[in-house]
């Protein structure tokens, strides 16, 4: 049996929930800096974990492997008997395993409506009411820093406008030719283009590449999560739909604006005081106008730095 004091934090599946989840961890960390953290994840968006300089074990928890699946994880767990279990998933899983204390999301009890003071309240009664919520946080190694390096080579250096012009369903996706005049009238502003996403985002990557003046390269399919992060790094700012991408940048302190048609944005938007969002009429990102995005691109980047 492992006797190093530990702490358990079982996060959330997809890439955006799961950044907006690193708040809530920082703060663990920093209320309890002498230990290591395990913690449970899908495969699906644990990269972006597996630099974090005070994970203990990484676990993974597929939805797909079912009560044996379930049933092993339960194994692996009681391994280790856990100072505190936070789970953001379920009130069940820490029920299984040998820990002093829980924390739980609380229903009515939310500190905003954002997502990221929902996952807090997990929190709060384990280290106290007065914790600032910090920011979402990322941490990169060398090897995909050293893969961005090589990525970026031929765009040289200077100001990069990130742009992510994918989403997880259609109706979440602005049109391509908007992105394009969103780029064509902020030109000037910047002094190339790198277009993130994953393999099903190649071919809007493709007509973007190819209706542009300014150096671009088209990364989509071409990256681990955090050979992305990695190439977000240093960005003067970001461009994209509602995606997991959007919440990578801010997570990387990237100056970022999302344009949002349906969803939730006052629950999922980028958490932090880089993030703007810009919403379209009745939720149709069809009647969202490129002028309107770009102006608020502009006005955005030109603010100074400030608190959420």
């Amino acid at each position: 049996m492992v006797s190093q004091r530990r702490l358990l934090f079982v996060t959330l599946s997809n890439i955006g929930d799961l950044v907006m989840t690193t708040p809530l961890l920082e703060a663990l960390h920093n209320s309890y800096p002498d230990r290591l953290i395990d913690i449970v994840a899908d495969t699906r968006s644990s990269d972006l974990l597996k630099s974090c300089p005070y994970l203990g074990r990484l676990i993974h928890k597929e939805k797909s492997a079912g009560i044996t699946g379930s049933l092993n994880l339960v194994k692996q767990l009681r391994e280790q008997t856990y100072d505190i279990a936070i789970d953001l998933r379920s009130v069940v899983l820490t029920s299984f395993i040998r820990c002093a204390e829980r924390g739980f999301k609380r229903r009515g009890t939310s500190l905003g409506d954002h997502a990221v003071q929902h996952h807090f309240t997990a929190l709060r009664s384990l280290i106290g009411a007065d914790v600032t919520i910090p920011l979402t946080k990322l941490w990169l190694d060398e090897a995909a820093q050293k893969k961005a390096r090589e990525l970026l080579a031929g765009l040289g250096d200077g100001r990069r406008l990130i742009v992510a012009p994918g989403a997880n369903w259609p109706g979440k996706i602005w049109p391509i030719e908007h992105f394009a005049t969103v780029i064509d009238e902020l030109g000037a502003q910047f002094d190339s283009v790198v277009v993130v996403g994953s393999k099903d985002d190649r071919a809007l990557g493709d007509r973007l590449v190819d209706d542009q003046h300014l150096p671009m390269i088209n990364l989509a399919g071409e990256t681990s999560l955090l050979e992305v992060a990695a190439c977000m790094s240093g960005a003067s700012a970001f461009l994209g739909n509602d995606s997991g991408l959007g919440h990578i940048a801010a997570a990387m302190e990237v100056p970022t604006v999302t344009v949002f048609g349906p969803g939730r944005p006052a629950r999922y938007r980028p958490w932090g005081p880089r993030s703007e969002i810009v919403l379209a009429p009745n939720e149709d990102l069809s009647a969202l106008q490129p002028a309107l995005v770009a102006e608020v691109m502009t006005s955005h980047l030109a603010k100074p730095s400030r608190g959420v």
